[in-house]
């Protein structure tokens, strides 16, 4: 038997985030994840297609909200005082682009961001950013209990080799594709990369 998603079951709207009607998170394009501690599988090419993402969004004229990452000064990761806190070049951020602290993986807690989405009177949100199964996966989570309708695309977002806990390691791959396809079963329209909307 052809399994379903709980989406296709219900009838649930399959196609992406209308551009005209969305607004675009990028999660946490930080360089701890390209050159810090925490660099992730397949980064250098999640990052070239956030660019993409943040392109199409600009040329079309889609709201954009950046999400940074900031812990304690002088902690092991996210030092907010160091250079590996801040954006990564490719996706910095233009002027009039609100860009909202984060302390938790999801991104609305304890941050202005359902506030900020909601001032553009967009009602879909488009996701991408780092780390899928953490702040991504948080953050879409929480969107879909605010009331967004949620596109994730796929080829924006990576991870990392996470251990098991009981001695073996969790291959990035694996992580990547457990997540988004438990995101897009009840959650998230998950699309490959920007291409869907060109």
């Amino acid at each position: 038997m052809t399994s379903k998603t709980l989406r296709q079951i219900v009838g649930a709207p399959s196609h992406p985030s209308p551009l005209d009607k969305a607004v675009l998170v990028l999660i946490d394009l930080q360089r701890e994840y390209t050159d810090g501690a925490l660099r992730l599988s397949g980064v250098d090419a999640a990052v070239e297609q956030a660019a993409a993402l943040l392109e199409l969004a600009r040329a079309n004229g889609v709201p954009v909200i950046h999400i940074v990452h900031h812990t304690a000064p002088g902690a092991p990761l996210f030092d907010p005082a160091g250079p590996l806190a801040e954006i990564v070049p490719a996706v910095t951020p233009r002027e009039g682009e609100p860009v909202i602290v984060k302390r938790l993986a999801n991104a609305f807690a304890g941050t202005g961001l359902e506030a900020v989405a909601r001032g553009t009177g967009r009602g879909e949100m488009i996701i991408a950013g780092f780390m899928t199964h953490n702040c991504v996966s948080s953050t879409a989570r929480s969107a879909v209990d605010h009331g967004w309708r949620v596109t994730v695309v796929a080829a924006a977002t990576a991870t990392r080799d996470l251990p098991d806990g009981r001695g073996g390691v969790v291959s990035a791959t694996d992580i990547q594709r457990g997540v988004l396809t438990g995101l897009s079963d009840s959650l998230a329209v998950v699309v490959e990369d920007a291409r869907v909307w060109r």
